[in-house]
């Protein structure tokens, strides 16, 4: 029997190994300086039943399924100052940076109870090179992406909520994620997730079409009718794509512009906005995923 046991169990780990190589593969893009995809894991040992904020809920997980890149070569672990986005919990901001909560606890002198504030400033031990973390939803409200630039030079998810604010959005950041451009003190290609999308809620980025209920709002920060995205940002946001269309089923025939969309008068995402690079990088690879 324990020859048995540990045969299943050599077997079960070379799967494990098998599935994760085949998972992280990337494709490279041709006519564009940037990695078309892989570098997704999947793993029910990453949901959080306790701390990650589940649709409408936050502080309960809500059955959320949580995706994290694949590990990516890091550099030498360092102290670093993070600032707090729009409802960012401990949990996630550890996970970014591959630290466990207690030391962000610790060296912020915090207790699990104690709310975070939007822009709070917190000291992050020993931080590792950040990865993205992606909470999937059950959800069939989701049949499209629209994707769209800021217009803007520079931006961050905080900066933006509270622009959305004064603009009269009452519930803040109207699209679902954010991809930052490197400015403001973000990292360049670094995936916000707006508190839209931690609570499930429709967006206020695309009323045209009734998007605003039934698109996820990816916008990635930038003017793309002067500059294209940095390679960066266009790895993450195929990295995102992917991620979103394959658990959601989300054809690629749907992922649109703002402007694509009928009755939206506006150039958004930008005319310089490489659309061939998406579509030739979400073409089928033939690696298998996880639905």
């Amino acid at each position: 029997m324990m020859k048995k046991a540990v045969s299943w169990s050599g077997l079960v780990f070379f799967l494990f190994l098998l599935v994760g190589a085949q998972g992280c593969a990337p494709r490279t893009h041709p006519g564009y300086p940037v990695q078309c995809g892989g570098n997704t894991r999947t793993d029910g040992n990453y949901r959080s039943r306790e701390s990650f904020p589940g649709p409408g809920t936050p502080g309960k997980s809500g059955g959320a399924r949580v995706v994290e890149q694949c590990p990516i070569p890091s550099s030498a672990p360092r102290t670093i100052t993070h600032e707090v986005a729009p409802l960012e919990t401990v949990w996630r901001i550890a996970r970014m940076y591959d630290v466990k909560p207690e030391d962000i606890y610790r060296a912020n002198r915090l207790r699990p109870q104690d709310p975070l504030q939007i822009g709070q400033k917190l000291v992050i031990p020993n931080a590792k090179a950040i990865r993205h973390v992606i909470a999937l939803y059950p959800n069939t409200q989701w049949q499209y992406i629209v994707i769209h630039h800021t217009a803007t030079d520079i931006g961050k998810a905080f900066s933006i909520h509270r622009s959305h604010q004064d603009r009269g959005f009452w519930n803040g950041l109207g699209y679902h994620f954010l991809i930052d451009n490197g400015t403001l003190g973000k990292g360049d290609g670094q995936i916000e997730v707006a508190p839209r999308w931690i609570k499930q809620q429709s967006g206020a980025h695309c009323k045209a079409g009734g998007m605003n209920e039934k698109g996820i709002g990816v916008a990635l920060v930038g003017n793309f009718n002067l500059d294209q995205p940095t390679p960066r940002q266009m790895e993450s946001l195929i990295y995102l794509l992917r991620t979103l269309t394959d658990y959601y089923r989300i054809p690629p025939s749907r992922i649109v512009g703002h402007r694509d969309v009928e009755g939206a008068a506006t150039d958004c995402p930008g005319r310089r906005f490489p659309w061939a690079t998406v579509r030739s990088c979400l073409k089928p690879s033939g690696m298998a995923r996880t639905p």
